[in-house]
C-alpha cells in the first residue's frame, strides 16, 4: 500500500488577475507610452512634472503595500514605518555620504526593505485586526524614534540639508536631475517595481500569496508554512514601498517623521481600496485620484481630507471591488 503523502504546495487557485490593463500586452504598452509621453502632454491639462512623479511615487508605494493587502490578505497600517525609513536613508546618505543618488537610493530602499524582513516574522504571527495593530505599533515606535533623535533626523523639523545631484552616466555625460530629468527616474523606478511585483504574483509564491487570502486554514491543514510565506510578501512588500519612500525624498529634498506616520499607512490604504486592491493597476488609478484631488482641493479649501473622504465613502459603496474591480466586471458583462 503506497504512503499518503500531503502536498506541500497550495491549492490550485486562478491566475492574479491585472484586469483591464494587464490582461492587454496592448492595453500595457499603452500606459508606457501614456507615462513616457507624460511631460509633453502634462502642460495642456494643467499638470506639471513634479505632481507626475508624486503620482508615480504613491502609486508604486500602494502597489507594494497592495502585494500584502489585496493579494496576501494582511492588513498593514504601519507601512509608512519603511516608506519613512528609505526616505531617511536616502537623505541621511545624500547628507553625510555620499553625492551618489543610485547609491542613496539603494542604502534607503535596503534600510526599509531589511528592516521590514526582520520585523515580519513578529507582525505575521497573528492575522486580522491583531495584525493591523502590530504594524501600527510598529510604525510609530520608528515615529518616535524619528522625532526624539533630533540630533540625526532633526526631529519635528525633519531632515534638510541635502539635495539630489546628477547621476554619472558615461565620462562627460551626466543625467541631471531637474523636475523633467528626476520624473524619468522615478519612472524607470516605478517601471521596475512594477515590473518585480507582476513576476512575483505571477510565479508559484505569488499564487500562494492569493491563497493565503483566500483560505489560509486549508493550507495550513495542507502542511504549508504559512506564516513564512507571509512574512515573504511582507518583506517583499517592504522593499517597494521603502523605494518609494527614497524617491519621495528625492523629490521634495526633504523628509521628516510625517513619512513614518500612520495616516500616510491609512492614505496608502484608502489609495489601494480607492483603485482596487485585488486588481494589479488598481493602486496606480487610486494613486492617481488620490494625489489630483488633494492637488487641486487644497488650492481651494483647507479642508481637502473632507473631500478625499467624501470619494472614499463614494467609491467603498457603489464599487466596493474599487475603480478597476468595477470596470473589470462590466467589461466581462
Amino acid at each position: 500500500m503506497k504512503d499518503e503523502m500531503v502536498s506541500t504546495m497550495p491549492p490550485a487557485v486562478p491566475a492574479v488577475s491585472a484586469g483591464g490593463w494587464g490582461k492587454s500586452r496592448l492595453g500595457t504598452l499603452l500606459l508606457a507610452v501614456l507615462l513616457l509621453s507624460a511631460p509633453a502632454w502634462l502642460p495642456y491639462v494643467g499638470g506639471y512634472n513634479d505632481i507626475a512623479s508624486r503620482v508615480l511615487i504613491y502609486a508604486l508605494a500602494a502597489m507594494g503595500l497592495n502585494l500584502l493587502l489585496g493579494f496576501t490578505g494582511g492588513l498593514s497600517f504601519g507601512h509608512a514605518a519603511y516608506f519613512g525609513l528609505g526616505s531617511y536613508g536616502v537623505g541621511l546618505m545624500l547628507k553625510y555620504a555620499t553625492h551618489s543618488v543610485p547609491l542613496a537610493l539603494l542604502c534607503g530602499t535596503l534600510l526599509g526593505g531589511v528592516v521590514a524582513t526582520v520585523l515580519a516574522p513578529i507582525a505575521v504571527r497573528r492575522r486580522g485586526i491583531y495584525f493591523a495593530m502590530i504594524t501600527i505599533a510598529i510604525g510609530q515606535l520608528f515615529y518616535f524614534v524619528a522625532i526624539r533623535w533630533q540630533a540625526v533626523t532633526g526631529g519635528y523639523d525633519g531632515l534638510t540639508g541635502f539635495s539630489r545631484h546628477a547621476i554619472s552616466i558615461l565620462p562627460g555625460v551626466s543625467w541631471t536631475l531637474g523636475s523633467l530629468g528626476l520624473y524619468y527616474l522615478v519612472l524607470l523606478c516605478f517601471g521596475l517595481g512594477a515590473a518585480v511585483l507582476w513576476m512575483v504574483l505571477n510565479s508559484p509564491i505569488g499564487h500562494t500569496f492569493v491563497a493565503i487570502r483566500e483560505n489560509q486554514k486549508r493550507l495550513t491543514f495542507l502542511g504549508v508554512p504559512v506564516q513564512r510565506y507571509a512574512a515573504v510578501s511582507f518583506a517583499i512588500s517592504g522593499f517597494i514601498v521603502a523605494l518609494a519612500g527614497g524617491l519621495n525624498a528625492l523629490l521634495d529634498n526633504f523628509t521628516s517623521p510625517n513619512s513614518l506616520n500612520y495616516t500616510l499607512s491609512g492614505d496608502l490604504v484608502v489609495i489601494a481600496v480607492l483603485g482596487g486592491m485585488r486588481n494589479f493597476w488598481g493602486p496606480f488609478v487610486g494613486a492617481a485620484i488620490f494625489v489630483l484631488v488633494r492637488d487641486y482641493a487644497s488650492t481651494v479649501t483647507d479642508n481637502w481630507m473632507s473631500v478625499i473622504g467624501l470619494i472614499f465613502i463614494l467609491s467603498v459603496l457603489f464599487f466596493p471591488l474599487g475603480i478597476m474591480g468595477f470596470l473589470q466586471r462590466k467589461g466581462k458583462q
